[in-house]
């Protein structure tokens, strides 16, 4: 499949020639690990590049925007009691993502928006921002396909508000974008009810705790997918790449507050 904008397809010379300090640069960042027994492991890798392909090819031409690979593998250590997760340690992604920063900077281009489709990286992400920021004089962003509901987003009612893993929302666009790997005839209901009426303590509290995969339910996914469907999945992705799209419009344009 050929890609739009997509950086690595430049010659060097083609580089230097067409990136500008208006140039935005895109690193999507996905993971591979266990999502239940009903998604694969590449869930929040295929949901990542999906978007940030279809953004591009939306508002690449327009807003200079330019698209790096998607990183795999990347901090999964809450999913790390299960064969087949394949994670980095928090030092050696942030050391991974400073390389890229040190990188990015040799290039015309000032704009490095990571979209990131495991939850488990956005606090690392947040910290890598203001380092990149602060070694290497980038503009740094994230941004989500959808923001994770123990971070401040939304799942469905059925849910409590905690569908964080491998639940409805994760499993309709996997079913809308990969059906083929997905197997519905295994998937079952899994919410903790029992903090459901945790005012603080619970995911989307108030209050945060660590916690792995498996401390909930024994196969590691934390939510309901047994309402999913393609159709819901194809509301969210257009949702999502759309979202993607007006925060590029804006981070095209953002300067600290600086006027014009």
């Amino acid at each position: 499949m050929t890609r739009v904008r997509y950086l690595p397809d430049l010659s060097a010379p083609e580089l230097a020639a067409r990136l500008t300090e208006r140039s935005i640069i895109v690193q999507p960042l996905g993971a591979i690990e266990q999502h239940g027994p009903h998604l694969p492991l590449s869930t929040d890798s295929v949901v990542a590049t999906a978007v940030a392909e279809a953004a591009v090819a939306r508002v690449g031409e327009e807003l200079d925007v330019w698209l790096l690979p998607t990183l795999e593998y990347t901090k999964s250590n809450e999913h790390a009691w299960s064969p087949g997760t394949v994670w980095l340690s928090a030092q050696t992604l942030l050391a991974v993502l400073d390389d890229l920063g040190r990188c990015i900077a040799t290039t015309p281009a000032k704009r490095l928006v990571f979209l990131n489709g495991h939850g488990g990286n956005s606090a690392l992400l947040n910290v890598a921002n203001r380092e990149l920021r602060l070694h290497h004089g980038l503009m740094t962003f994230l941004t989500h396909p959808g923001v994770p509901a123990d971070q401040g987003g939304t799942s469905p009612a059925g849910e409590l508000g905690m569908g964080v893993h491998g639940g409805t929302d994760e499993t309709s666009m996997m079913l809308h974008l990969a059906p083929h790997l997905v197997d519905m005839s295994k998937a079952e209901r899994r919410v903790p009810e029992g903090m459901a009426d945790n005012r603080y303590v619970r995911f989307g509290g108030r209050v945060s705790f660590g916690w792995l995969s498996n401390d909930f339910f024994p196969d590691g996914y934390i939510g309901d997918p047994t309402p999913a469907t393609a159709e819901l999945g194809r509301t969210l992705f257009d949702g999502s790449v759309q979202a993607f799209c007006e925060a590029l419009a804006e981070i095209a344009v953002f300067d600290y507050g600086r006027p014009a």
